[in-house]
Formats: structure tokens, sequence, C-alpha cells
């Protein structure tokens, strides 16, 4: 990494789960790619799969088993209905969670949808050295996450801290 007064482009991944949205009309993977992209970050894989909670862990964990990648923007998947499973096939694979992506998401999202925002589980964590981020499949939602939390978080130059400046210190033991 960088002087952390520097840009640090990242290479994010983004996975769209649905199971009615297809490569046409996947406005929330279309905006995250386009956003991540504008940032200055690198769009290393884009996927979109079925709500099956083990086709959605195989997806990200060999996303997160490649050093490459830094991070895997998830959208969809993580309502109640009972095809929504994104946070039971991943969150098995978290190292750490970042219960303040949540909460603070949804905080956010209460200003805007108001007592709605109860039903996201929207959630972060770190595995394998590498951030998993998992978004409602709303696309203003996707825009809400990116612009007030993810853009800056994912930032070398937000102040007074950021992911990035994490990422060197990730593999201490």
């Amino acid at each position: 990494m960088t002087a952390l007064d520097q840009f640090v482009p990242l290479t994010l991944c983004v996975l769209t789960v649905s199971d009615t949205r297809t490569r046409e009309n996947d406005t929330s993977g279309d905006f995250l790619a386009t956003a991540l992209t504008e940032a200055g970050h690198h769009l290393h894989e884009r996927k979109l799969l079925r709500d099956d909670k083990y086709a959605i862990r195989a997806q990200v964990a060999a996303w997160i088993a490649d050093t490459h990648v830094h991070g895997v923007l998830i959208t969809g998947g993580t309502g109640f209905t009972g095809r929504d499973s994104t946070p039971e096939a991943v969150l098995p694979l978290l190292d750490k969670e970042m219960p303040g992506f949540g909460e603070l998401f949804r905080a956010i999202s209460f200003e805007e949808i108001a007592t709605s925002s109860l039903q996201s589980r929207a959630f972060a964590g770190l595995s394998n050295q590498t951030f998993v981020f998992a978004l409602p499949g709303s696309t203003s939602a996707c825009r809400t996450a990116w612009e007030k939390l993810l853009r800056a978080q994912l930032d070398a130059r937000t102040r007074p801290c950021n992911l990035v400046g994490l990422i060197p210190r990730l593999g201490e033991r």
C-alpha cells in the first residue's frame, strides 16, 4: 500500500443474489460496478447467482481465497423471505464481523424508509483478509450504502481512519 494521503485503488468483486434479475436488468449490480470503478477501484469480477446458499457460499469463498481481491460487495438475499439466504451463506465464512456496518446502514436507512429498515439483514465482516459487505437488493439501498458508508471507508484519504489503512495489518497474528 502507498502513503495514506493518496488514493489506493482496491480490487473488488460484485455479486448479485437474485431469483428474478438478469444481467440486463440488474440495476443494483450495475450501480455498484459503476460506482466502484468511477471511484478509482478495480472491478475484478462480477457475477449474478440465484438465491442458493451453497452457490453463494462457494462463490464468495473463491473470491476471499484470491489474494488479489480486497473486498466483495454482495447485493440481494438479505431480507426475510424464504429464499433470502445471503447471511446464512456468508456469515459462516467470516473471521470477524463488523457489526457497526449493519447498525449504521439501518440507522441511515431509517431516515429514508422509516421502520422498513428493520427488514434489512445487511452485514459486513472480514474473511481471509478480505472485506465482505452484504447489502439489500434494491438499487436505492446500494446507493445509500455506497454513498454514505462504503465510498469513504474504501478511500485511504478518509480521516480519522478508514478500512484501507487496516489492510497491511489484517494478517497480524
